[in-house]
């Protein structure tokens, strides 16, 4: 109740905002990133600027409809979403300001940001990523099965895959991205194949994929990098145990590279501290930010020239980098009508 009450304290301050003009002191912040250890994050910035951070939760989807609802009349200034193809549909849907900003343009590299608009300007930018891999059983499993995206059709897996609902945002970007290296055709013969090897009905989230390969129920899951992270630095015995269990394959090493999808910001479009929004998106983007993305929630920043020290994320990559995918993020977005399409050709839940 006390995160409802507060949820809605911060809304009510926050339409009341809405009617005010610009304030040199505050930013409006909606939020999707519900991980306690940012608080610290927004905090320092506050400490660093004298600018308060006056946040809303929800959820991606309720953040743009919330957007559209309010209009012109909208007091947000930043919007920070975890889901890059979601990034794309508020850009498209013109909730978001593109800006100029040297500092993040310097920071964050081309393919983890929007396509530059018609007078240059950049709509989103990507703040911390997050690898899509697959996670094994590693008494029943070579991992020399699993080291591509491709495995997971493999008709020797069939019955042993486990993997959440097709629907789901981390699985829609990884398709829109497989897509786009594939082609639709191939794409569509692949989840075709993905579909005839899963182990049960699609459910749950990543990390009930990871304890469900753990307890043998499946052999083989896919699963966002930090939930494993988050199970490996666990302070509970069971989970520590969960992950012991499994090992942990970046796919595609020999060709593509593993799928990264983005958690990143924006400046709302009606926004109307448009300064201080962008000192905060430069904030998120600057070294200490981005080692607090690494260090409090187990994510890889996205920033360009940040060493790590974390040593989970040590340990799933065995301390040595590995090769991600190139392709531009907007991109994935870009593939979510036709990815939607196939999943319900070829009945992907």
């Amino acid at each position: 109740m006390p995160k409802i009450l507060n949820t809605l304290i911060a809304a009510c301050t926050l339409a009341a905002a809405g009617a005010a003009f610009a304030d040199d002191g505050v930013v409006n912040l909606y939020s999707a990133r519900h991980y306690a250890t940012d608080e610290a994050l927004y905090d320092n910035f506050t400490k660093a600027t004298g600018i308060k951070v006056n946040r809303v939760d929800a959820d991606d989807a309720g953040i743009l409809a919330r957007l559209k609802a309010e209009g012109t009349s909208s007091p947000a200034d930043v919007i920070l979403l975890v889901d890059a193809a979601r990034l794309y549909r508020g850009e498209v849907d013109g909730l978001f300001l593109p800006i100029h900003s040297k500092p993040l343009e310097d920071a964050i590299p081309s393919n983890l940001r929007s396509q530059p608009a018609a007078d240059g300007g950049i709509s989103w930018f990507g703040l911390s990523t997050r690898a899509r891999v697959i996670v094994y059983n590693k008494i029943k499993v070579n991992p020399k099965d699993v080291q591509t995206y491709e495995s997971l059709a493999d008709p020797k897996f069939k019955g042993k895959l486990c993997i959440r609902s097709g629907s789901h945002p981390y699985n829609l970007s990884l398709f829109g991205a497989i897509t786009e290296h594939m082609g639709e055709q191939q794409a569509e013969t692949w989840l075709k194949g993905v579909v005839a090897n899963l182990a049960r009905p699609p459910k749950g989230g990543d990390t009930d994929q990871i304890k469900a390969v753990a307890s043998g129920e499946c052999d083989i899951a896919v699963t966002n990098s930090y939930y494993l992270a988050r199970m490996i630095r666990s302070s509970k015995p069971d989970e520590v145990a969960v992950a012991n269990k499994v090992g942990v394959v970046f796919p595609n090493q020999q060709s593509w590279g593993t799928h990264m999808n983005i958690a990143g910001g924006a400046v709302a479009r009606h926004t109307k501290n448009q300064a201080n929004a962008v000192k905060f998106l430069e904030y998120l983007a600057s070294p200490a930010a981005q080692n607090y993305f690494a260090n409090g929630n187990n994510e890889w920043p996205a920033a360009k020239g940040i060493q790590l020290d974390n040593p989970a994320l040590k340990a799933m990559t065995n301390g040595k980098p590995f090769k991600s995918e190139t392709i531009p993020i907007s991109a994935v977005g870009k593939n979510m009508t036709k990815v939607q399409q196939m999943l319900d050709r070829v009945g992907f839940n």
